[in-house]
């Protein structure tokens, strides 16, 4: 996966699902997390994902009228590449589960969206200590195709989160049958969750085989849950990936804000001799993936 002069792409999650009883520094309210990512994305990062919250009940609420807000709000003050989630709590068609998507992209407000190609058992090591059960995170074929579907049809990129090697070999087989845009593929490590990798080289090394066998040339990025993915950084960038950091994926009850684990990403990008990418950058690239260039 080597790849000469590529520039680093840096993403950051600036919340997640989990609600600030376990991410206390967590932005919830809309212009909180509008101000976040514009001192992240001043900082070096590109890409913005964002989950919206209610903020009288903290909770997670999938409503592309907060999500407009946010993007247009983030967008007013910087060029970022912004994206949605997911439902935290799956059930009902995929055209239910996948509704903010579709107005969020019929409105032209979508250059990416979250799509998990496959399912796992999702336990925290802390919960399994105290017999607490964990849940089934469940992306069925058919919600997988519909979701596609919109990708082909609004032109955005899915943001392929990796939780497992099966979710990559399912992902490339669909989106080659589905003729989307190029995704992006995620690798997804954890040390606080039982799924997929520890943030350690083989795992790495394991990942980037098979993206050489199912999906060769494809875009990827570093990241995770419950995790911090700082060390993995200078062979990242070595094997041209990039890099996402950010308070959902961070452990959990991280000390460090959004902007500072942007920041040590920046200098830990720029000590391995990368070069950061602008949101035009990113953009460029997909484009001479869709065209066979890179």
């Amino acid at each position: 996966m080597n790849s000469e002069n590529r520039k680093t792409w840096l993403e950051v999650a600036v919340n997640g699902a989990w609600g600030r009883s376990r991410q206390p520094r967590i932005p919830i309210a809309v212009d909180e997390i509008v101000q976040e990512a514009i001192a992240c994305a001043r900082a070096g990062a590109a890409i913005i994902h964002v989950h919206p919250y209610d903020a009288g009940t903290g909770k997670q609420k999938d409503d592309p009228e907060i999500y407009a807000q946010i993007i247009g709000g983030i967008r007013s003050q910087c060029d970022a590449i912004v994206y949605p989630t997911l439902p935290f709590v799956h059930g009902g068609t995929a055209q239910e589960h996948y509704a903010h998507v579709e107005e969020l992209a019929r409105r032209g407000l979508l250059e990416w969206a979250a799509v998990d190609p496959g399912s796992c058992n999702i336990a925290l090591y802390d919960d399994l200590r105290e017999d607490r059960n964990g849940f089934v995170y469940a992306n069925t074929e058919e919600h997988l195709r519909h979701v596609l579907g919109l990708a082909r049809r609004y032109r955005f990129h899915p943001a392929y989160a990796i939780y497992e090697p099966g979710f990559m070999r399912l992902g490339a087989t669909l989106h080659w049958r589905c003729s989307c845009p190029a995704p992006i593929y995620r690798l997804m490590f954890s040390s606080g969750f039982t799924f997929g990798f520890p943030p350690e080289d083989y795992g790495l090394t394991a990942y980037l085989n098979l993206l050489d066998q199912v999906a060769p040339g494809a875009q990827w990025m570093l990241s995770g849950l419950s995790v911090d993915v700082l060390p993995l950084i200078p062979r990242t960038v070595a094997e041209g990936g990039h890099v996402r950091v950010g308070l959902e994926d961070a452990p959990f009850g991280s000390t460090r804000s959004n902007l500072d684990w942007v920041e040590l990403a920046v200098e830990a990008i720029a000590s391995a001799g990368g070069e950061l990418a602008t949101p035009g950058d990113v953009r460029a690239t997909l484009r001479a993936v869709e065209k066979g260039e890179q």
